[in-house]
């Protein structure tokens, strides 16, 4: 049974799910472009594109379609990388806006791996809880991947 948690403070969020798979599986799952095309975005949202330069100062950008047939990015820089830990990014959405950053840790439990994503900085309560969805949507198709 999937578990999570969405804790807020100013505009941040935090989502916590159990993901069947050791942390080294889960850190590739999210790390690798090939993998991430496969369980990114909420119901609904398709990745249709994923760049991953895994090192810091590397970039990122995820492309989505999104049900009404357009286009959203998602880019940013790598920070911190603790293969299989924890990651720390930034994160902007198209090519204005605030940066945001994203820091995911990865820890061994029984029965697999806790991924806890806090997603901070976000401009807007509205976009705080956007946020929100979106993740416990990506971590739903997260842990379905790894169920395969």
């Amino acid at each position: 049974m999937s578990q999570e948690t969405g804790a807020k403070t100013g505009h941040d969020v935090t989502v916590r799910r159990l993901v069947p798979a050791s942390p080294e599986q889960v850190f590739s799952f999210w790390t690798d472009a090939e993998h991430l095309k496969k369980w990114w975005g909420p119901p609904g949202v398709t990745c249709i594109n994923a760049e991953v330069d895994l090192r810091v100062g590397g970039r990122y950008r995820i492309a989505n379609l999104i049900p009404d047939g357009s286009i959203i990015s998602i880019h940013g820089v790598f920070e911190l990388i603790d293969r299989p830990t924890k990651l720390v990014y930034t994160w902007l959405i198209g090519d204005a806006g605030p940066e945001e950053r994203v820091t995911v840790t990865f820890l061994a439990v029984p029965g697999g791996t806790e991924v806890v994503v806090f997603h901070e900085n976000a401009p807007t309560e509205a976009t705080m809880q956007s946020h929100q969805r979106g993740w416990v949507g990506c971590l739903d198709g997260l842990e379905e991947y790894a169920r395969l």
